[in-house]
């Protein structure tokens, strides 16, 4: 199995979005050894190019004496001499390092591991992307997202109503008050925020609105904020993000896309209205006027009918 099939697997196989910090470490030999066979199939391809462009040329006569000219002279063994090194004593054992020498060897070793698992993940990130842009351009009905700082395979959005019918008849969907929403939003928009910031902004009283965003893991404790009575920031979770489908924070709508869509909407409310007014109007023909019925009432004699008294 490729590696790339491994990752969409376990992509596709988890439950909360898997980070590439993961993937790095569960992969990290298979991955090494992908990057391994892919330089080893580049050389042999450069060098089978090499070959063919080069020509072998035949040797002339007295290139061919010269050659058997070469007296048969074995190489000599160099002289072996022990030297001692810092890390080995005069037997040859390795002597005790200082201090100092074992806090730079783990130095050391903690860069080489941090260019290791760098490497592991500049060999990763190229092929996630793939998978990404292979089910976005297929016709699958599920692709594979970026949410809270991980991978999830998740459905698309053309798919919604149909993933919506299903999710509500096995699973109660979160319901959240008018109240709670509007202070999930603030504190999205405003975090870190306290509760009198909020309640500022709100204009109302949301202390009970806080313990059910707090019980619904959507909003968390950030500390305090360093002013007089030190009161209590919070910011949204990554329940939050998961809960609307967002990489980060930075994903919200900004205002000027709100303003757009409010107008949007305001407009299709208009355009309602005139349509209803339309439908509950007169048709034009039973505005018309009857000419006959009107010179039947001239006709009418004005029998009964008296003047009215005018004032005196």
């Amino acid at each position: 199995m490729s590696l790339k099939a491994k990752l969409e697997a376990v992509i596709y196989a988890a439950e909360e979005p898997v980070t590439l910090a993961q993937l790095a470490a569960l992969f990290a030999s298979d991955a090494l050894e992908w990057k391994a066979q892919e330089a080893s199939a580049s050389a042999e391809q450069t060098a089978q190019s090499d070959f063919s462009a080069v020509q072998p040329q035949p040797l002339s006569n007295e290139e061919f004496a010269s050659l058997n000219s070469v007296p048969n002279s074995a190489p000599q063994a160099p002289e072996t001499q022990l030297e001692l090194s810092p890390e080995t004593g005069p037997t040859g054992e390795p002597a005790e390092l200082s201090e100092a020498e074992k806090a730079e060897a783990e130095l050391e070793a903690r860069r080489l591991a941090r260019l290791r698992d760098r490497e592991i993940r500049e060999i990763l990130r190229p092929m996630l992307d793939e998978l990404i842009a292979s089910c976005a351009s297929d016709d699958r009905g599920v692709e594979i997202r970026e949410i809270a700082g991980g991978f999830r395979m998740a459905t698309k959005p053309e798919c919604h109503d149909a993933v919506r019918l299903f999710v509500k008849s096995i699973k109660p969907p979160l319901k959240l008050s008018l109240p709670a929403l509007e202070t999930l939003a603030v504190i999205a928009y405003k975090q870190p925020v306290t509760s009198p910031e909020v309640n500022e902004i709100r204009g109302v009283d949301t202390s009970a609105v806080f313990g059910t965003l707090l019980s619904r893991k959507l909003i968390t404790t950030a500390g305090r904020k360093a002013v007089l009575g030190r009161p209590i920031l919070y910011k949204t979770t990554r329940e939050f993000l998961l809960r609307f489908g967002l990489r980060d924070v930075s994903e919200l709508p900004s205002m000027e896309e709100f303003e757009k869509l409010a107008a949007s909407e305001l407009d299709e409310q208009e355009t309602a209205t005139g349509d209803l007014f339309e439908q509950r109007a007169i048709p034009a023909q039973d505005l018309e006027f009857d000419e006959a019925a009107s010179e039947e009432l001239e006709d009418l004699p004005d029998e009964g009918l008296e003047p009215e008294p005018g004032p005196k």
